[in-house]
């Protein structure tokens, strides 16, 4: 039985530039890039050399702790470069694309006479796991360990994000597919949550629990809705799956390919034509950015949304996980005694000196500027008015501050990832950068407690 989430606590960031509804295909790229910090916990153990020619879907490299999971080359062609940092890190697999795409054959599957070990085993070997992560702790699912749920977020609300049921439509087949996989990988549900009002192309699938969702940001994040279906208590382990990667797994399991094509949202006030774009994971960024026009040199291009994405440069490459490219104003202009004035073009859940409670349906163009310096956290309250989960997120965030992990445990820190604390991050008076600070907790977790 479905069961209706509504999320009263929280703030809708509304953007100029939302992504008219028309697709088209992105230039393509010469060289796409893989960057293992996209795989967060991940130490990389090269497997593709440079100089080696792959086909999409082959394997760049493996878990340094795992060789049975595998991260995918996302185009046939020759590993041109293998980018190292400091200590020789891996920061990238640039690969050079062939005209034509070829394609490793891991034989199409009928899933309904598969197990849940063969399916397992099929997405490992193919290098579809990755796109599975898990809470807690918001990295890549450990197969080892059964999930007592699978949960999928297929209503987006972070600012300018793209529109899921015009993305998918026509997709039901491949959709079908994935799920009804994922159903044999756990003895709990697997929970999808859609728009409360809206045209869902999980409509009518099996094997599926729906769930019509409403409310501001963040009624969209799965952190949000796992805890208001089915809570994480300690010891206990849920999967995650992006709408559009279960597209990607489904045309594994009915044609036997590794498709990497994404559709892309692209957005932002500073894109003079933004709309829609058919790529592929890690392509370069700019393939798509300068088809539609830049109003201005002076922006910031963003894998992702502005809340949770990557700042790229356009010389950049889509993320594994993203499914939109945001392109903003930078933000290095200042105003002078700009905090000695109303303000009626920015937003802010605060009426002390921002007017935009006034105009609740005014869309803002925004930069990247954060308004004030870093400085030690002050008690406002703010941050409860914009958070639904049940936790207190300033005691948790001192928690994870001082890395005290009893507290952290006992305040819930099973339950959060880093992109629950985008929307605390963004009205923070302190300027302190909470997602950061969650996600190094959560790794000193992972690494004492396990």
């Amino acid at each position: 039985m479905s069961k209706d989430i509504r999320i009263r606590k929280g703030l809708d960031i509304k953007l100029v530039g939302e992504a008219d509804k028309v697709t088209v295909d992105a230039t393509k790229s010469n060289v796409y890039a893989i960057k293992p910090d996209d795989f967060h916990g991940i130490v990389p153990k090269v497997i593709a050399k440079q100089g080696t020619e792959v086909k999409a879907g082959e394997p760049l490299f493996h878990s340094k702790t795992n060789e049975k999971m595998l991260f995918p080359s996302p185009v046939s062609g020759e590993v041109v470069e293998i980018i190292r940092g400091a200590k020789r890190k891996i920061l990238a697999f640039k690969i050079l694309a062939d005209k034509e795409q070829q394609f490793a054959d891991f034989g199409t599957k009928h899933v309904k006479a598969m197990n849940g070990e063969d399916i397992k085993s099929h997405l490992l070997a193919a290098g579809c796991w990755p796109f599975i992560k898990q809470r807690p702790y918001d990295v890549i699912a450990n197969p080892d360990v059964a999930p007592k749920a699978i949960f999928i977020s297929a209503y987006m609300t972070a600012p300018l994000a793209a529109d899921l049921e015009y993305v998918l439509a026509g997709k039901e087949k491949e959709l079908q597919a994935a799920v009804t996989a994922l159903s044999k990988l756990t003895e709990g549900d697997v929970h999808v949550s859609i728009g409360k009002n809206g045209n869902s192309p999980f409509t009518g699938l099996d094997n599926i629990t729906l769930h019509n969702v409403s409310g501001p940001h963040p009624a969209g994040n799965v952190g949000v809705q796992i805890a208001k279906v089915d809570p994480i208590n300690k010891g206990e382990v849920v999967w995650i799956v992006n709408p559009q990667d279960l597209v990607i797994i489904g045309e594994l399991l009915l044609t036997g390919k590794f498709n990497s094509e994404r559709i892309v949202a692209l957005a932002g006030s500073s894109v003079k034509n933004p709309k829609y774009f058919k790529t592929r994971i890690g392509a370069e960024v700019s393939s798509v950015i300068y088809d539609s026009g830049v109003k201005d040199n002076n922006i910031r291009v963003i894998s992702g949304n502005v809340l949770t994405g990557d700042n790229v440069k356009p010389d950049g490459n889509l993320g594994f996980y993203h499914d939109m490219i945001t392109v903003i104003p930078e933000g290095n202009d200042y105003e002078f005694f700009g905090w000695n004035k109303p303000i009626f073009n920015k937003i802010s859940p605060s009426r002390a000196l921002t007017f935009s409670w006034l105009f609740p349906n005014k869309k803002y163009d925004l930069n990247t500027n954060t308004n004030g310096e870093h400085r030690a956290f002050v008690v406002t309250g703010n941050y409860e008015t914009v958070f639904p989960l049940d936790i207190y997120p300033l005691q948790i965030l001192k928690a994870c501050a001082v890395n005290d992990l009893d507290a952290m445990e006992q305040l819930g820190m099973y339950e959060v990832a880093p992109e629950d604390f985008a929307l605390t991050e963004f009205i923070c008076v302190s300027k302190q950068p909470h997602q950061q600070i969650i996600r190094e907790g959560l790794d000193l977790m992972l690494k004492e407690i396990g």
